[in-house]
């Protein structure tokens, strides 16, 4: 199992959409664009390639249950630690990105590593022994565009410049890599039950994520925004799946 192709690509992608949140804030419309589409990929890859690989490993039942703690322990950070995605989060509003957020830097920067580690870890792993990596790896993404345009907004708003908040996304989406390589050392000694319990973990915080972004543009914007891209988005990785199978 080699992590260089798929976790360089989603560092780079991260990377890339940073530098455009720091540099040209005036994207702020485009990610929120984003936002609800790749939450429905996300919803989609969980629901329809994630969960029934579950499921024909675990039976229905179990699936449904470690899918769900996945849900369950993402929605706890999310509520009461920290939010863990600084491209969905409600809490944050990204018209007022230009004021400085004194303070805001390293919660969010924390948040961010510990998303881009569970991307990381997820896409490597679950690349040789699972039929849904590929797909996977095209959810998260899609995924880090809106997150690293985001990211780079945010983290230019909380620090003194481009240039080091560009230093400390690079720092924070290096995880990425870093779960990647933890995959690829760990990952082939674990049994298949537990690597099968850890995948259905990560796809129940992917459904999350998902969920929690297409709802958070449904509060800002209404139906017409979040919806409607984020049906395209479901209906995208839906159509894969029945080509596919």
């Amino acid at each position: 199992m080699s992590f260089a192709p798929t976790s360089f690509g989603l560092f780079a992608i991260a990377i890339l959409s940073a530098a455009v949140g720091i540099w040209l804030t005036s994207f702020h419309s485009i990610v929120r664009r984003l936002v609800p589409f790749s939450g429905g990929v996300l919803v989609g890859v969980s629901t329809f390639w994630m969960l029934p690989e579950m499921a024909e490993f675990f039976h229905w039942p179990m699936a449904i249950i470690w899918i769900a703690s996945g849900v369950i322990v993402l929605a706890l950070i999310d509520r009461f630690v920290y939010p863990v995605c600084p491209a969905c989060s409600p809490a944050h509003d990204h018209d007022h990105c230009e004021t400085r957020l004194h303070g805001f830097a390293t919660p969010l920067l924390a948040a961010a590593a510990l998303h881009s580690f569970l991307d990381g870890w997820s896409a490597v792993s679950a690349q040789e022994r699972t039929s849904f990596g590929a797909m996977l790896l095209l959810g998260i993404a899609a995924h880090k565009v809106p997150e690293g345009l985001a990211l780079g907004v945010i983290a230019r708003a909380s620090l003194a410049s481009k240039s080091t908040a560009f230093a400390w996304c690079a720092i924070a989406q290096s995880a990425t890599l870093a779960g990647a390589a933890l995959a690829t050392m760990f990952a082939p000694q674990l049994g298949d039950g537990t690597l099968h319990v850890l995948l259905a973990i990560a796809a129940g915080s992917f459904l999350y994520l998902g969920g929690h972004a297409v709802h958070g543009e449904l509060q800002r914007s209404g139906a017409g925004r979040a919806v409607v891209p984020a049906l395209t988005g479901v209906a995208g990785s839906s159509v894969l799946r029945l080509l596919v199978r």
